[in-house]
């Protein structure tokens, strides 16, 4: 069954196309939450969030003078980074009073024929508690390379990767009986919504793949799980970061990377 977008997607706009940009801004005049990311780029470089209307013009002001300038230069010019803005989820399931995702793995092994593969990656926490209303962005992104800008980063690094099996043990304890979950939810229900919403994802795009033989790679794909225990898809890495600078990256990492091979 192929799911709809909003099932698994938070509302996202793109602000390099017209319509989809004048959209958002028609939509977003209430106090809401929104998360401004670059595509194409990773560790969580240009990220900014959106917290009320005063931010949400300011971005408007600047983006109309940028298509002003480029409608008066009648030089060769070079388009603006495109950009996305993304619904942000301000009640997600948190593991110790602490946010956090879950970054696992779709290797396209082979597009000729088509090859898919999953793997297990890890959960990413913060360092510190989750405050919806926080500016420090190391309170909402849970990358790695944001999480090193924390003064406590250092001390707390081997509590900021958590292994998929702690996880699922914690899920297990804290949340099994309370919200009616299946004993090992994480491995069972959320891993198959993972596989779901991957494959369906591949499906979309796949027609834009060179289909020769040789040709793969490795996608890191990354997951909230709301408070109601909602799987959302942030985002595709297509370059994912394969550093291992904390216990857990030292074993999961090697591993993924020679699997893949």
């Amino acid at each position: 069954r192929l799911l709809k977008m909003e099932e698994f997607f938070p509302e996202s706009f793109r602000l390099d196309l017209k319509d989809e940009r004048n959209a958002f801004f028609e939509l977003c005049k209430e106090d809401q939450i929104w998360i401004c990311k670059p595509s194409c780029s990773n560790q969580g470089r240009g990220i900014f969030l959106l917290k009320n209307p005063a931010a949400v013009n300011t971005l408007q002001a600047k983006l109309h003078s940028t298509e002003e300038n480029l409608l008066n230069k009648r030089v060769p010019y070079k388009a603006p980074q495109a950009r996305i803005v993304q619904r942000y989820i301000h009640q997600p399931l948190l593991l110790e009073g602490k946010k956090f995702d879950v970054r696992s793995y779709l290797l396209i092994a082979c597009t000729a024929p088509y090859v898919l593969f999953f793997a297990q990656g890890y959960v990413r926490l913060t360092c510190v508690n989750y405050d919806a209303a926080s500016d420090d962005l190391t309170v909402h992104l849970t990358n790695q390379y944001v999480q090193k800008k924390n003064s406590l980063y250092s001390q707390l690094k081997d509590e900021t990767v958590w292994r998929m099996e702690h996880f699922n043990s914690y899920v297990n304890e804290k949340f099994r009986k309370t919200n009616g979950l299946p004993k090992d939810w994480v491995f069972t229900v959320f891993t198959k919504r993972m596989q779901q919403i991957m494959l369906q994802c591949f499906l979309a795009a796949k027609h834009k793949l060179d289909r020769k033989l040789g040709y793969f790679d490795l996608i890191g794909c990354d997951f909230l799980i709301d408070e109601n225990f909602k799987v959302w898809l942030l985002e595709m890495n297509a370059n994912p970061a394969l550093h291992t600078n904390c216990k857990v990256l030292r074993d999961i990492i090697p591993t993924v990377v020679y699997e893949s091979l």
